[in-house]
């Protein structure tokens, strides 16, 4: 088994925001919905592996009335810290929040972006693995 897609939500007009995150910010392909969702607003991302293989999809949808979520957010692994560093920076140069407040514990090492308050956001994570030590940082989008 594995994992179709995550769905997360944004606010009505958030979709320009979640452009800029998944396709600007972190290289995934914007894909159309279908046209009887579509009508429903929100938008689509894939990523595709080197041979062109999806491997991950997002569902960005337009919730109303909207609630951030506190805790519930995407994670995504790359391939070492030194990439997750540099999808950060790019993050951070595209305006977005990146939070590198670490909890320690044997195997981890915890660096969050997170999204700020009132934006219509949640939060998502980067993961950059590195064994033993897996590193997270949380980008705040708006």
């Amino acid at each position: 088994m594995r994992i179709h897609h995550v769905q997360v939500a944004c606010q009505r007009g958030g979709q320009d925001d979640a452009r800029r995150f998944y396709a600007d910010g972190l290289g995934m392909t914007e894909v159309p919905k279908p046209a009887e969702l579509a009508k429903r607003g929100g938008c689509w991302f894939r990523w595709y592996d080197a041979s062109g293989v999806p491997t991950a999809e997002i569902h960005v949808g337009v919730e109303e009335p909207f609630a951030p979520a506190r805790k519930a957010h995407p994670a995504f692994l790359l391939g070492s810290v030194d990439e997750l560093e540099t999808v950060a920076g790019h993050l951070s140069g595209l305006g977005f929040e990146t939070d590198w407040r670490s909890t320690r514990s044997k195997a981890t090492s915890d660096a969050t972006p997170s999204m700020a308050p009132g934006t219509g956001w949640s939060s998502s994570r980067l993961l950059g693995e590195s064994l033993p030590t897996v590193v997270h940082r949380s980008v705040r989008l708006g």
